[in-house]
């Protein structure tokens, strides 16, 4: 009984306390006063690590197959980076849809190897990156627009490499396989 007093007497006090105004004075800082400057390195809200602003209103084709700059081999590797480090928690390292996330009960992503994410053009993958669908958020704030396209071209990177059939590989390297038997 005595420990129920003590803990309700204790959850009154959290709840009672008192309040501040954002730009009032406080004796818990050495500065006195109760609004104090970011930590260094804090991004604000609506801006990119670059200290760019997040252009919300961006237009874009959702049903292009195409890039808005040259498809490079470095292009591919940020995509490939950026896809591991913001997607494949869910969506896995090669797209399956079985990364970390589902397999501790959450919701699964499809995977990206079904047939209508094979059809479906470049600009939806960055669409869904852009705007989100289901149960995945925007990812508008956390990734650029430049990376966003990457890893739309490194998720159909992913769909060739894990859909390609031998006729695929071009006659001069289809040797060099064979010898590797």
């Amino acid at each position: 009984m005595l420990s129920l007093a003590v803990l309700v007497n204790c959850a009154q006090k959290m709840g009672n306390q008192t309040g501040h105004h954002s730009f009032g004075t406080s004796t818990f800082f050495p500065n006195n006063q109760l609004a104090q400057k970011p930590v260094k390195g804090t991004i604000p809200s609506g801006f990119t690590r670059t200290n760019q602003r997040v252009q919300i209103q961006e237009t874009f084709d959702k049903n292009s197959n195409g890039l808005p700059f040259p498809l490079t081999e470095a292009v591919l590797k940020r995509g490939r980076e950026r896809f591991e480090i913001n997607c494949a928690v869910c969506h896995g390292l090669t797209g399956d849809g079985n990364g970390r996330v589902p397999q501790r009960g959450f919701s699964r992503p499809p995977s990206f190897h079904e047939q209508r994410l094979r059809d479906a053009p470049l600009g939806h993958f960055y669409d869904v990156t852009s705007n989100g669908f289901g149960a995945m958020g925007s990812y508008s704030t956390q990734v650029e627009s430049a990376d966003r396209w990457a890893i739309a071209a490194y998720i159909r990177a992913l769909q060739l490499s894990q859909n390609a059939a031998v006729a695929d590989v071009p006659p001069e390297k289809l040797s060099s396989l064979e010898g590797e038997k």
